[in-house]
């Protein structure tokens, strides 16, 4: 009979390929050797001192738009993608937001819905991290409902050349990553022909940035107002063959997957960090994990944990064979950023004040846990999301 694996005590690498390990493997590698030393210090002030570089070192391992097929992109499985991101979070869930912005949203949304010029243009230097994206829907005043953004794009005057016209920009976008030091930004914008997609180099004049400062969350990723003035980009620059808000919500089912296997990745790192901390703190004389209340916590949290990787895995499979519904995501990112706070809130407790040091990776999680709970879709959208499903009403409005 095998021994008890306290770390998978469901034998989920039994439902991994050979080469799924190997990716998660050299994944976890690569941030054992140029993140995890350095991760703490850059959540305490603020920030990675060279995003970039960070960028090229994800670029190297494939892991910027790894799932996204041709111009030199890796075409990896869903599932691989997903491991990636449970790494990533695992480590830091402002590292994932990183790499999930560029692959899952700017890259995404290029290589789903730009002209060909455009995308052979940025997905090349985008995969190798030599460029870098961001994504611009949210706005100051419009979030959860970004049908009613208050950004623009219309059309310049004619120049008589008999060429398409050019398109003027103006607006702004708010709680934006990677805005600070982007090369190429996916705006999306009202325009007489319904919301529109464009994607504008980030020095074109008019186009602006400013970093949002004193972040309780998130703060290893830069975050950024994006302030587009008379911002003229040309006619091929506007993506084609989409209007509404399919392009955008598109955009952010691929990035609400990643989320719901990163989030796993914290509570992973913030279960295993607890579990370790209950075999040798002592307390009345011995080690604290074997008191029952501390075991209770335990196992609490290694039930959720392992039930929410099997839905993530589960979501992944499905993804790579038959593709996934917006309500399967949403039922995915609901749950499990949910429980991963639970687990992190859990975790901090068997840690007494030491939970709170950022010696531990705990409080860290839970911070980051907190934004990502809220973004690309708060619990209220997915919790209505899922309700309209089951009942085939609408309780939007």
């Amino acid at each position: 009979m095998p021994a008890f694996d306290a770390l998978d005590p469901l034998s989920l690498d039994d439902l991994l390929s050979t080469e799924e390990i190997a990716v998660r493997g050299s994944v976890r590698t690569m941030l054992a050797q140029h993140v995890q030393p350095h991760v703490a210090e850059w959540f305490e002030s603020g920030g990675a001192p060279d995003q970039r570089e960070l960028f090229r070192e994800f670029g190297k391992l494939g892991l910027l738009g790894m799932h996204l097929e041709g111009y030199t992109l890796p075409g990896m499985s869903s599932v691989d993608y997903g491991l990636a991101c449970a790494e990533l979070e695992a480590c830091d869930s402002g590292i994932r937001s990183m790499v999930s912005v560029q692959g899952s949203l700017a890259m995404y949304a290029i290589w789903r819905w730009a002209s060909e010029e455009e995308k052979q243009r940025w997905l090349p230097g985008m995969g190798t991290g030599e460029l870098v994206g961001c994504f611009g829907l949210t706005e100051p005043d419009h979030g959860s409902d970004p049908g009613t953004m208050r950004t623009t794009a219309r059309r310049a005057p004619s120049s008589g050349s008999g060429q398409a016209a050019d398109w003027i920009l103006d607006g702004s976008k708010m709680w934006i990553s990677n805005g600070t030091f982007a090369d190429v930004a996916v705006i999306w914008a009202q325009t007489d022909e319904g919301i529109r997609g464009f994607a504008v180099p980030t020095d074109t004049p008019g186009f602006t940035t400013r970093e949002i400062k004193h972040k309780m969350s998130l703060r290893v990723s830069s975050t950024a107002e994006l302030v587009l003035e008379g911002v003229r980009v040309p006619a091929g620059a506007m993506f084609p063959e989409v209007r509404g808000l399919k392009g955008p919500l598109s955009c952010l089912t691929e990035a609400r997957y990643g989320i719901v296997w990163g989030s796993m990745g914290a509570a992973r790192s913030s279960f295993e960090t607890a579990l370790e901390y209950s075999r040798t703190r002592v307390q009345f004389g011995r080690p604290i994990g074997g008191f029952q209340l501390t075991q209770a916590k335990l196992a609490d949290m290694c039930l959720e944990l392992h039930k929410g990787l099997l839905l993530a895995l589960h979501l992944g499979r499905r993804k790579d064979s038959v593709g996934l519904t917006n309500e399967q995501v949403s039922f995915g990112k609901l749950n499990n950023v949910r429980e991963a706070l639970e687990i992190c809130r859990t975790s901090r407790t068997i840690l007494g004040a030491n939970g709170i040091s950022l010696e531990y990776p705990v409080i860290r999680h839970m911070n980051n846990l907190e934004s990502v709970l809220t973004y690309e879709g708060t619990v209220e959208m997915h919790t209505l999301i899922l309700g309209q499903a089951l009942t085939g009403e609408s309780a939007f409005s």
